[in-house]
């Protein structure tokens, strides 16, 4: 018995042992339901991410481990696969989340657990944890350029609102009323409409689109619609005629992934509004994708924003890593902000206080080829806010995990928030 107990514990410490000799990084990401379509496509950068490391000798003198999980684009199911990526498998980041309903549904395991997120998905700002990285864009910097751009350039008066029905697109288009109405636009030029996650049938939706726009006035759709229902919604603008140069999208949830399931030629001059397209001409950008084509083993593959996202939130991750001399949430958290990794547009991102980044924005137009030409961008990087200054909630709020050791400081009553 003493014998086997002794085994027992030797194959116990063993185990313990191999553990230990990786640094374990967890992937959160859909592979199934529907917003696989959007989701898929990051597990496999971050998989071809941890590969590099690897090549480049790790991390800590470690090899990296990717553990990979699928909540299945089921909201509450993302807390429990983030509870047993962390718990579990003792993974030291977690890279994950698309919808923000999802984010908003792991950040309680993420504070419990005191472990860190990597998020990056455009989303509706209003937020800033401690255990939180947002390498996508805030509104500052997709939805409010994205509007301008419109009222500047396209002569646009007439605005509908159409998203799907959560989270980010409810705050989004909250934030992106208030803004409108700010700069003298009337309630009756503001449509807003939302539908359910996988919504199908488009077909009155958008005929109250095209009668909206037919007032006179230059009309727009700023699309915050999500997942595998943009594919009947564009195909339904085409069935009944509406054309970008009468009633122009600029989405904010559209890229090359969701294009390659669709026939674009009816939807060339639609826009889209980003931090990154795989058209952007930089040598970062032109090695990145010669890499990405290499590990698919698939020239027909395709980059996109959210996979930018992950490039520079993976690097800078690696950089505070090797900055702290340890994966310790608590250190990595403090030697992350300040941190600077090159983008693939070919400036260099910078992790804030507020725990977002600085990001150039990009105005695309649809090619045929299922790409975007770059039709504007900023001439500078732009800082991501945390709180939207057009909001009466929140104007009055700043994020600072460095300073002020708060993510929702009133600069007001000089006090931080619950």
């Amino acid at each position: 018995m003493a014998l086997a107990a002794a085994a027992l514990v030797s194959s116990a410490t063993a185990q313990a042992a191999q553990a230990e000799e990786t640094i374990k990084v967890g992937v959160l990401h859909s592979l199934s339901g529907t917003m696989a379509i959007s989701e898929t496509t990051l597990k496999d950068v971050m998989l071809m991410l941890v590969e590099e490391q690897n090549k480049k000798g790790g991390l800590l003198g470690k090899k990296l481990e990717a553990v990979v999980v699928d909540p299945a684009s089921n909201w509450p199911l993302f807390a429990e696969k983030a509870r047993e990526l962390i718990s579990q498998h003792k993974v030291s980041a977690v890279f994950g989340a698309w919808t923000s309903v999802s984010r908003k549904s792991v950040l309680p395991v993420f504070k419990e657990l005191n472990s860190i997120l990597f998020y990056p998905v455009q989303y509706e700002g209003e937020e800033s944890e401690r255990n939180v990285f947002y390498t996508g864009a805030a509104p500052n910097q997709q939805a409010i350029p994205a509007v301008d751009y419109l009222a500047k350039e396209e002569k646009v008066e007439r605005w509908v609102l159409a998203g799907t029905d959560y989270v980010y697109p409810r705050t989004t288009n909250k934030i992106l009323e208030a803004y409108l109405k700010s700069k003298g636009v009337k309630a009756e030029d503001i449509m807003i409409s939302y539908t359910p996650f996988g919504h199908s049938d488009w077909q009155t939706i958008v005929a109250d689109i095209k009668k909206f726009g037919s007032s006179g006035k230059k009309t727009a759709v700023v699309s915050t619609i999500n997942g595998d229902a943009n594919v009947p919604f564009y195909k339904e603008l085409a069935n009944q005629g509406v054309k970008a140069t009468d009633i122009p999208v600029v989405a904010f949830s559209v890229g090359e992934e969701e294009l390659a399931g669709i026939d674009t030629k009816p939807l060339v001059g639609h826009l889209a509004a980003w931090n990154y397209f795989q058209s952007v001409d930089t040598p970062e950008n032109k090695a990145f994708i010669e890499k990405w084509k290499a590990y698919t083993k698939n020239p027909k593959r395709v980059s996109n924003d959210p996979m930018e996202a992950h490039v520079i939130g993976f690097n800078m991750w690696v950089k505070a890593v090797e900055k702290a001399g340890t994966t310790d949430p608590d250190k990595v958290i403090d030697a992350i902000v300040g941190i600077k990794v090159p983008n693939l547009t070919g400036g260099v991102s910078e992790m804030l206080p507020n725990h977002h980044i600085t990001k150039p924005v990009l105005i695309g137009e649809i090619k045929e080829d299922g790409q975007f030409d770059t039709v504007w961008q900023t001439d500078d990087l732009v800082a991501g806010d945390a709180w939207s200054k057009h909001l009466d909630g929140s104007k009055d709020l700043v994020a600072d995990w460095q300073t002020l050791k708060c993510g929702n400081y009133n600069t007001v009553t000089k006090k931080c928030g619950s």
